[in-house]
């Protein structure tokens, strides 16, 4: 299978993409990134692009299953609207190439609580994305929705804090729906669904990503 990921360097896309190149049912692992990374291997393909130009790069979406790992913050970003550029616009870009493209299988790294009527920014724009890209063509589109995700050697402060204090309400039963989602398990729940699942549209919450990735995990 030909792989084509976005969102390369954050940290589940890093993730992702060593369980890709480690994976023998993946023969390339194609990056649509900004800037040249470090990581090399013999299945790796690098395409520098610029995602304000999808007319140069989207010929390339091309392969057999697409993983879309891409975001940022509101804070790294600077402002809501540059915010929605790569958390929305970029990602349904590259969804739109894949489908032209006759992309098999799109992936897509969602959030709980996406809702395109919410009263909260950064879940009505992940529901809005999910929206859009259900209703390009794909055999199959499987939306990923983890709560939190633990990112490994994350140096974000409020989120080591908020992970901690989730993990301690989780050991009193509580907010299991917000289970923090080790980007790792994610990355694998992704691969084995690309791997099993039929036709169609699927979401994924937190407990179904736990579950799916489980009979990987050792």
């Amino acid at each position: 299978m030909k792989a084509l990921v976005i969102g390369a360097t954050g940290a589940t896309g890093r993730d992702l993409v060593q369980q890709l190149l480690g994976d023998e049912n993946f023969t390339e692992v194609h990056l649509f990134v900004r800037r040249t990374v470090s990581l090399r291997h013999e299945k790796l393909v690098l395409h520098i692009v610029d995602f304000e130009q999808p007319q140069k790069w989207a010929h390339l979406v091309s392969g057999d299953a697409a993983f879309s790992c891409m975001g940022t913050t509101l804070k790294a970003a600077g402002s809501k609207a540059a915010q929605w550029k790569v958390d929305h616009d970029y990602q349904y870009d590259f969804a739109k190439a894949a489908s032209a493209n006759r992309v098999g299988v799109y992936v897509l790294v969602s959030s709980a609580g996406a809702d395109p009527a919410s009263r909260f920014f950064y879940l009505r724009m992940k529901g809005h994305l999910e929206q859009a890209v259900a209703s390009l063509d794909f055999q199959s589109i499987l939306i990923f929705q983890p709560g939190p995700l633990e990112r490994p050697d994350s140096d974000r402060l409020g989120e080591r804090i908020g992970i901690g204090v989730i993990r301690l309400f989780n050991k009193l039963g509580l907010f299991r729906n917000h289970k923090p989602v080790p980007t790792a398990v994610l990355s694998k729940a992704m691969i084995k669904c690309v791997k099993s699942i039929g036709q169609g549209i699927f979401r994924f919450n937190t407990a179904d990503i736990f579950s799916q990735a489980k009979m990987l995990i050792k």
